[in-house]
């Protein structure tokens, strides 16, 4: 459980930085677009489409990664471009996923619902991982008596040779059972990387910051939506707070811990997590946010439906 809290804060983190690089004045400072709340990258992968976002990066033209002349139009976005971009990282992940994110976007004509879209098709690809976890930790929490039992068996023996009993019955433990100590991690690093790589790729589209859904603007952030008089910010925000909630909760009920001492702990750390994030969606691009509340979505239902079939 904890890890899955170490992975949203790192999560949060790449949301509001992460591997984007920002443009920022001769004080280091941040350049936000004040229409809409947001930092302005300075490695974007396409040429911006608004005359008041391209003025500003006009105006930055010397901070950025790849100048605006040899970018192009984000409808043309390439799958891979090794002229201006190296790396492994960006031309095997970010840029695949930027370039799929705007073909579905052309195709729907609307790029909040491809953002949506490819976040539900990447939580599709994982789902058979997602559900290995989840056995795992069905696994875990039926031996936790189990464990308990072992470790007050060896309680004050800290000899090396109790030592190598306890773990080798540990190991015997985790066999029997079917879990496996570093099948979470493996998960985990399975994972994050298409995560991270799918919210670097939004980050770096400013066609989709540009884009509206609905009564929303992709690029504007809660807080200058509010500040604007447009109160519909006010419903996305109980979105982001509501779907966290729930998907805390599942993942709360899937692993429950030993003793009551860890459960208290579990139960703080989630109370927190859900205030950190709740405070954090006011500064999130109403894209993100999107595509925070729908994946969240779908990790409940899948809960539901896993735990169901069980």
């Amino acid at each position: 459980m904890k890890k899955r809290y170490i992975i949203v804060l790192i999560l949060l983190t790449l949301m509001l930085s992460g591997c984007t690089k920002y443009i920022t004045d001769d004080n280091n400072k941040r350049i936000v677009n004040e229409a809409t709340g947001q930092s302005l990258p300075s490695n974007i992968l396409c040429k911006p489409t608004s005359e008041e976002l391209l003025s500003i990066y006009k105006e930055y033209n010397d901070k950025l990664e790849v100048p605006l002349e040899k970018l192009g139009d984000c409808a043309n976005l390439k799958y891979y471009d090794s002229e201006n971009y190296n790396g492994l990282w960006v031309q095997l992940v970010v840029m695949p996923l930027a370039w799929l994110i705007i073909r579905i976007g052309n195709l729907v004509d609307n790029y909040g619902l491809s953002v949506m879209i490819v976040g539900l098709l990447i939580r599709i690809i994982l789902l058979p991982f997602s559900i290995k976890a989840m056995k795992q930790s069905e696994n875990m929490k039926k031996i936790q008596p189990e464990m308990a039992k072992l470790e007050r068996k060896y309680a004050g023996k800290d000899d090396q040779q109790s030592q190598i009993q306890k773990s080798q019955e540990m190991m015997m433990l985790y066999k029997r059972n079917n879990v496996s100590p570093f099948g979470s991690c493996l998960i985990s690093f399975i994972q994050l990387p298409l995560f991270f790589g799918f919210l670097e790729a939004i980050n770096r589209i400013p066609a989709i910051f540009e884009g509206t859904l609905g009564a929303y603007d992709l690029g504007t952030t809660p807080l200058i939506g509010l500040k604007s008089g447009n109160y519909f910010y006010i419903v996305l925000i109980l979105l982001i707070m509501l779907s966290t909630y729930i998907s805390f909760k599942f993942s709360m009920s899937n692993n429950s811990m030993a003793n009551a001492e860890q459960d208290k702990q579990m139960k703080f750390m989630s109370g927190f997590m859900l205030v950190f994030i709740s405070i954090a969606s006011f500064s999130l691009p109403t894209a993100i946010a999107l595509y925070w509340v729908v994946t969240n979505g779908f990790s409940a239902i899948q809960s539901i439906i896993i735990r169901r079939g069980k």
